[in-house]
């Protein structure tokens, strides 16, 4: 097959290099003779070169080549004519002189040029002339050297068909009219030749004389686009004398690369005020196309141009008589039940998303004609008998860009929670394909930021959104991309931020709504989503007291924060259950300091011993980790340490309780760092019984600092032992500058000898030289002090002993 292609090619450049030598040579001696003023003779040598034009040999590109170089050689005849006439030496008779050319190919190209100047000199009529013309083509009915001598007459007449109404021409110029006549017919005899080349040659050569056929659109195209030039031409006459026209050429051919084309076409070329005044009729047309026509594509060019047109910001729109909607969805309902058999499934589905596309950009306040096409659209997939259609298929990526359409359109989700059948088109589609549309709705809410007010439509949104909350039934087996997972999850956790009700009330139960979905999700996805509904908890707490302030004291105040507390603690076993306990913790202790922040709620101490013994629970049953230990008690005291809503009778037993548990540490560094950790309790530990802000019982801070050197004087370590003394030291520092009395230099010398003395014992290596580097920044800081001339302190103390 390549060898056969290559010797039809060879033969193919070897016959136009033949006729194009032929087409310079003749053109030559044409030329020649017309400089010598010999016309007759010239005119000669013109019908020799043009007679290269009957060939059926070449292919239609070929011929094409070949065609406009005979095109552009006529160029020199045609202006050598107009400076005959120029001179007063133009025959009078030679548009009769040319029609006695031997041959009719060279015969009607001659009489094209010939006929086109002596219009250009008003020689003859305009009219008469252009009539002539159109009909005398008839002559070629060869399709391929029709077509091209069609195009040369089109081509040749541009510029001088009348565009003026009958009033202001005269009988001999003709008018608009006679000009749509004129194109009419050639629009019509050229299609009936391309039609008719699909007739010529062998059958096996079909594939290729189609493809031969497309090439050549254009050149009946032409005609439309001549029409769609002509300035007279108003809706009333293209409505009357074009399109009927034209339709019902389109029709009758019967050929399904003709129709598609020109349909595509008249779409194309003619303006959109065109369109809208005769819809009607164009619709119909679809209807009655041949079968492997494809019928979607004209409907949504037509749909998508007519939405663009009313989308303009500096069109008039569409004209309020003109019901766009009503009549593309009664056509497009039509063309599906004539089409039912034959036309595709997943086609359908694209006129649908046409229609909605349509209804979407033209009417964006009518939410009715987008649910009207959805509720349409899942008749039309139930009359199908398509139940869940499977991912990758056309049908499923026609349905999934459809789906799309409104939540790209609207500004909000909210309008699409007004279409009912939206949900039903969404469940046909399989798990894939549904997930992707959840990220889709899910990142337009989250990029838009347009608050969700109400559970209600809350509610629907996370029904929306259901693959990415919970596993689903048809989902597969293998395991989710972690970072993909990660992803759409993080996904869900910030849209918590704009499920938002200005009313406390309101919010509350959206919160409650988000919970019931977020919860179902399993334990790989509530550290993403229940994470920010705690969060979203209390801060609603704070909505709440600033709400009391600002309007009247609510009698149910404190209940409804009673209830946020305890759906936060609800929220927060789930993380317990599945086993998250260190982030348990974390929020038991916000919740803690979100109620301790509440001044007027009754229930804050309660609420907020709740939250911390919870703490202590998670701290001493679940976390045996000796680091997390570590974080989890250091993490308690901090807490602890910010927080003024217990009494005494409250925060005694708690801070013993943090010095207790610090004191029972798996490991002795822990349990000395612990200990003197705690100590901070018993000084800045704030209740609000207190007259002072803070409690400052140095006695127990010095007790908590003792214990921690004897834990710290057990360790077998050296190393260790050296280091822990430092840090205790810089305590001992921290008590004694904020004026705890138990705290005496004599206490801070010998444990300033006993580190001196331990530390020259040390080996010399990197972990001990960073021993030694923070004894010298904590030497260094009570030099300064004891250098300090307004208060001098350590005056006593013997650093270098």
């Amino acid at each position: 097959q390549p060898a056969t292609s290559s010797v039809i090619h060879e033969e193919q450049e070897k016959l136009l290099d033949e006729a194009a030598q032929v087409v310079k040579s003749e053109s030559f001696l044409m030329k020649r003779w017309l400089d010598q003023g010999k016309l007759m003779d010239a005119l000669k040598h013109a019908s020799n070169m043009l007679c290269e034009l009957r060939t059926s040999m070449l292919t239609p590109k070929n011929y094409y080549v070949l065609y406009m170089q005979v095109s552009n050689e006529l160029q020199h005849l045609s202006l050598h004519l107009m400076d005959e006439f120029d001179k007063n030496t133009l025959p009078n008779d030679l548009y009769e002189l040319v029609q006695y050319a031997g041959n009719i190919v060279p015969r009607l190209y001659l009489l094209v040029t010939v006929g086109v100047v002596f219009i250009k000199c008003k020689f003859s009529s305009r009219k008469s002339v252009l009539k002539d013309l159109v009909e005398m083509c008839r002559g070629v009915q060869h399709p391929l050297r029709g077509l091209f001598l069609r195009n040369y007459l089109l081509q040749c007449t541009r510029n001088q068909l009348p565009d003026v109404d009958e009033d202001a021409s005269s009988s001999n110029d003709g008018d608009v009219q006679d000009s749509i006549d004129f194109i009419l017919l050639n629009f019509s005899e050229m299609n009936k030749l391309w039609v008719r080349m699909q007739h010529q040659g062998h059958t096996r050569d079909k594939d290729r004389r189609e493809k031969e056929r497309q090439e050549l659109c254009l050149l009946v195209g032409t005609n439309l686009v001549r029409l769609s030039q002509l300035d007279g031409i108003d809706v009333t006459r293209y409505k009357e004398s074009v399109l009927s026209s034209v339709l019902e050429q389109i029709v009758n051919c019967k050929d399904p690369i003709s129709q598609e084309y020109l349909m595509e076409c008249i779409i194309q070329v003619f303006p959109d005020e065109f369109h809208l005044q005769t819809l009607n009729s164009l619709l119909k047309a679809c209807q009655k196309l041949q079968s492997p026509v494809n019928v979607k594509k004209i409907i949504a060019a037509l749909a998508d141009r007519l939405a663009a047109f009313a989308q303009r910001d500096d069109g008039p729109g569409i004209p309020e008589e003109i019901k766009l909607f009503e009549v593309f969805s009664e056509e497009v309902s039509s063309v599906l039940k004539s089409r039912s058999s034959t036309m595709p499934k997943e086609d359908m589905i694209t006129l649908q998303a046409s229609l909605l596309s349509l209804a979407l950009k033209c009417y964006p306040e009518r939410v009715d004609y987008v649910d009207k096409v959805c509720k349409h659209t899942v008749d039309l997939l139930n009359s199908l008998d398509v139940g869940n259609i499977p991912n990758g298929t056309p049908l499923c990526i026609e349905l999934t860009r459809m789906l799309k359409i409104p939540i790209d359109i609207y500004d909000s989700i909210l309008t699409v929670v007004e279409l009912k059948d939206y949900p039903e088109l969404l469940s046909r589609l399989s798990y894939e394909p549904r997930k992707e549309i959840a990220v889709y709705i899910a990142n337009r809410i989250v990029d838009v930021a347009v608050d969700i007010p109400s559970p209600e439509e809350a509610e629907f949104v996370f029904e929306l959104l259901d693959p990415l909350i919970k596993d689903q039934p048809d989902q597969p087996n293998e395991g989710e991309d972690p970072d993909e997972f990660a992803e759409e999850q993080g996904l869900m956790g910030r849209l918590i931020n704009v499920l938002h009700s200005d009313t406390p009330d309101q919010q509350f139960r959206i919160l409650n709504t988000a919970r019931k979905h977020l919860g179902s999700g399993g334990d790989k996805r509530i550290s993403y989503t229940l994470l920010p509904i705690v969060f979203s908890a209390y801060n609603l707490v704070n909505s709440y007291n600033l709400i009391k302030d600002e309007v009247s004291i609510d009698e149910k105040w404190d209940k409804k924060c009673d209830k946020i507390f305890a759906f936060s603690l609800q929220t927060i076993s789930a993380f317990v259950k599945a086993e998250m306990f260190e982030l348990s913790l974390r929020l038991y202790l916000q919740g803690a300091l979100a109620a301790d922040r509440q001044d007027d709620y009754e229930g804050r101490e309660n609420i907020a011993y709740e939250y911390i013994s919870q703490a202590f629970a998670i701290y001493e049953d679940e976390i045996s980790d000796y680091k997390a230990q570590i974080a989890a008690i250091t993490l308690i005291i901090g807490t602890f340490e910010q927080m003024s809503c217990f009494g005494e009778e409250n925060h005694e037993p708690l801070r013993t309780q943090c010095a207790l548990v610090a004191s029972k540490l798996l490991k002795k560094p822990a349990q000395c760092r612990g200990v003197y950790t705690s100590a901070q309790l018993f000084w800045s530990g704030k209740t609000k019984d207190s007259e002072e802000e803070v409690s400052k019982d140095g006695k127990r801070v010095s007790e908590c600092l003792k214990k921690s050197l004897r834990i710290a004087n057990q360790c077998m370590d050296k190393s260790v032992q050296v280091q822990l003394f430092t840090e205790v030291l810089d305590r001992y520092l921290y008590f004694y500058e904020k004026g705890n009395e138990q705290v005496a230099e004599s206490t801070l010398q010998q444990l300033i000898d006993k580190i001196n003395e331990e530390m020259a014992t040390l080996e010399i290596n990197d972990d001990n030289e960073q021993i030694k580097k923070h004894l010298e920044n904590s030497l260094e800081h009570i030099e300064l002090k004891q250098q300090d001339e307004e208060s001098p302190m350590y005056q006593g103390l013997n650093l270098r002993s």
